[in-house]
């Protein structure tokens, strides 16, 4: 469906609006407006908030707010306005049945900050509008979740946003289903508005994303798509000319489009309303507009989209625009404050009617209530980690640790229907099948194992989303080296304070034949790099045990279980307890006082190192503690105390990985690892190419005993560096 029944304002003249006189252009917008006066200054004052934030900050982007502000003024209108009527609450942010909102083309977020301002949201008050991109404002210079109240995903990188989305819409059907009943269809029932640009339809992510999206029929996610035709480097001629709405309609949404917003509302009101009533496909609303609407001389151009307007040029908007004073800043009419209050007040009653309904719910269905409550407050049930299995050395056979993982995955996953997730196509490999758990379908959204297929990137990114909304702790799983795929979402996972679960099988150049494309040299090390992400490598059973414990615990950490295809038996000094602190010595040296050596290593290579200690100390009488290290992050987070027992720092040590030996310089003083890429073979002969054999292991561990002992020079402590903290306090 296409709407263009719009009067535009070149129809009469042939001269481009942005070359016309003031007094013309306003004129121009009133008649297009049809007498609706104050919409228009609505969305004018929108406008030159944008304007104005942006010459203040002396950064950002005023370009795409300044054309979306007739879209985000229709979002944040009640229906009897005229608006979508969409539901939220600046008294209560969080409310479970809000409408989402996710500005997708985050660098546009001076256009959510004015309308989260203008609805009343305490973090957007118009001192924080002034401090945009401030260092410690609750405006930054894209949306964070965690900083303002209101923004319910980080974005900023472009095809993030409409992905997270996806997951909000998943959130919202699956909770719905599970939760509603014919007395009360709508305890979770609302929907999940996008705006998004070019640059956010052209990044892969999106195509992945919006491709399941239609996949699953999620008819509650509603697109806005900013189609203004300009990208950094100029036209989007230059590099952008598919089809998208074929593209779309191809991935089964239903989509219009609307020629003209900028002047009148009518066709984008019509096209929204018969989204809202499809509820078989997401729908994307292709929405022609103008970048820098209102600047004489740079709407339309590339010039508007990334640097203040100047300030001669944001005086010149403010003449142009219709109900503008060129002589105020940061100035809101009152009549049009009053409006947006009204609207806010509409929204508000919206939330208050829910609650009453809530309470009969809750009267009438305290299980589902109150269970509902836990999951949104992220709270664990009780007992949920009693049937994390414990393995016993010399009982228990060998396994992967990916099947291990499964075995902890189905412990907890009985007493967690929080808990949902699925593969990107491994299933079976990554194993990561909840028993009994139905597949979550257009036609059974009460399912909790999500097909994601062969979409690494939107796979994680969709987890996200889905934490966001609240009520889940979702996993996903593919293999260790594919996590490059979904390195840009994961990130935000980490910076977002997401408690995502990402299972990685296939962990190093272990998993043998499939060769060095498939080897995750530099994966972990990569990982390990992200602030505020727990990368967890067990060596056995009991510390995979330790790793779901851990990561059921971090809800605002995401955890990376990294996985093993190769079999591990259990070790004889193995812990849970022990290792959720990160690290811990699972063999002691012989003998009384201090070892001669310590060997210190992760995953599959701990037993290796087991069996080393065991020759050096057989062939060698060279003293030989072997430490477990599954999680650097926590280990660096017990106190000195412990992290000393554990690794005193001034014994020679040498870390065991075989991965990169990028990072393991501030725990050992010599690295067995990888300097370069794996090949194809079995595992064995690879293990042994490369030099992790536990022969070897016990050879270059008697090399660096031998170091320090024919220099006669003592061994550096590790421990004795200092440590400096660049940054205190908060984020915000």
């Amino acid at each position: 469906m296409t709407y263009s029944t719009e009067k535009k304002m070149q129809s009469d003249d042939s001269e481009p609006p942005a070359k016309r006189s003031h007094t013309d252009f306003q004129s121009a917008q009133l008649a297009a407006y049809k007498g609706s006066d104050l919409e228009l200054k609505c969305i004018n004052t929108i406008r030159v908030l944008a304007a104005d934030m942006v010459e203040k900050a002396n950064s950002g982007h005023p370009g795409a707010p300044m054309g979306c502000a007739p879209m985000a003024h229709v979002l944040w209108s009640s229906l009897a306005s005229g608006g979508v009527g969409r539901a939220h609450s600046a008294s209560n942010p969080e409310w479970w049945n809000r409408d989402r909102f996710v500005l997708s083309n985050g660098h546009a977020c001076a256009l959510q900050y004015i309308m989260l301002h203008l609805s009343g949201y305490e973090d957007c008050s118009m001192e924080q509008l002034k401090l945009f991109r401030q260092v410690g404002s609750h405006t930054p210079g894209h949306p964070e979740n965690f900083c303002t109240k209101g923004v319910e995903v980080c974005t900023g990188p472009l095809g993030q946003g409409i992905s997270n989305a996806v997951g909000l819409a998943i959130a919202a059907k699956h909770l719905g289903a599970t939760y509603n009943t014919p007395d009360f269809p709508n305890i979770i029932s609302n929907k999940t508005y996008v705006i998004c640009g070019d640059g956010c339809l052209q990044e892969g992510v999106s195509g992945e994303a919006c491709s399941l999206a239609g996949h699953l029929g999620l008819g509650d996610l509603i697109v806005l798509y900013d189609d203004n035709k300009i990208t950094i480097d100029g036209s989007t001629d230059l590099a952008f000319t598919e089809d998208v709405n074929k593209r779309f309609e191809a991935y089964g949404w239903h989509v219009q489009t609307v020629n003209d917003v900028a002047n009148g509302l009518g066709d984008l009101r019509q096209a929204i309303e018969a989204a809202k009533k499809v509820t078989d496909k997401p729908s994307l609303i292709k929405i022609r507009t103008e970048i820098g609407y209102g600047s004489p001389s740079k709407q339309g151009s590339a010039s508007s989209h990334g640097a203040p307007l100047g300030s001669s040029e944001v005086v010149a908007v403010k003449s142009r625009l219709y109900g503008m004073d060129p002589d105020k800043s940061f100035h809101v009419p009152d009549d049009v404050a009053a409006y947006y209050k009204q609207q806010a007040a509409e929204a508000e009653e919206m939330r208050v009617t829910w609650d009453a309904v809530y309470l009969k719910y809750k009267h009438a269905l305290p299980d589902k209530a109150a269970e509902l409550e836990r999951r949104f407050k992220h709270e664990l049930p009780e007992g949920v980690f009693d049937n994390l299995p414990t393995f016993i050395f010399g009982k228990d056979k060998a396994n992967a640790t990916r099947k291990f993982s499964e075995a902890c995955l189905n412990a907890v996953a009985p007493k967690l229907p929080e808990l949902m997730g699925g593969s990107a196509d491994l299933t079976g490999s990554n194993c990561c099948q909840i028993k009994g758990s139905p597949d979550f379908q257009k036609d059974t959204p009460e399912g909790t194992t999500i097909r994601f297929g062969v979409r690494e990137h939107a796979m994680a990114a969709i987890c996200n989303g889905m934490f966001a909304y609240g009520a889940f702790r979702p996993f996903c799983a593919t293999f260790l080296q594919f996590a490059g795929y979904a390195l840009g979402a994961m990130r935000l996972s980490a910076l977002s304070k997401f408690g995502v679960i990402y299972i990685m099988t296939h962990d190093s150049i272990g998993l043998g034949e499939d060769g060095p494309t498939h080897q995750p040299v530099e994966m972990l090390e990569s990982l390990r790099a992200m602030p505020n992400m727990n990368v967890f490598r067990a060596a056995d059973a009991n510390e995979m045990a330790a790793a779901y414990q851990i990561a059921l615990l971090s809800v605002h950490t995401p955890t990376v279980i990294c996985c093993t295809r190769a079999n591990v038996s259990p070790l004889e000094n193995s812990s849970r307890v022990n290792a959720m602190k990160g690290a811990y010595t699972v063999v002691e040296a012989e003998g009384d006082g201090t070892p001669d050596l310590v060997l210190v290593a992760t995953g599959s290579e701990v037993w290796r190192c087991v069996d080393a200690a065991k020759a050096l100390q057989s062939d060698h009488s060279i003293r030989t503690r072997v430490v477990s290290m599954p999680c650097q992050e926590l280990f660096l987070q017990q106190d000195e105390e412990y992290r000393k027992s554990v690794l005193p720092g001034n014994i020679p040590t040498l870390s065991v990985e075989a991965s990169s030996e990028h990072g393991w310089h501030r725990f050992a003083h010599a690295q067995i690892g990888l300097t370069r890429f794996g090949m194809s073979g079995p595992l064995e002969q690879l293990y042994m190419k490369f030099g992790f054999g536990a022969e070897n292991v016990a050879s270059k561990g008697k090399d660096l005993v031998d170091f320090y002992k024919q220099r006669g020079v003592d061994v550096p402590d590790l421990n004795a560096r200092p440590t400096f903290v660049n940054f205190q306090g908060n984020d915000h």
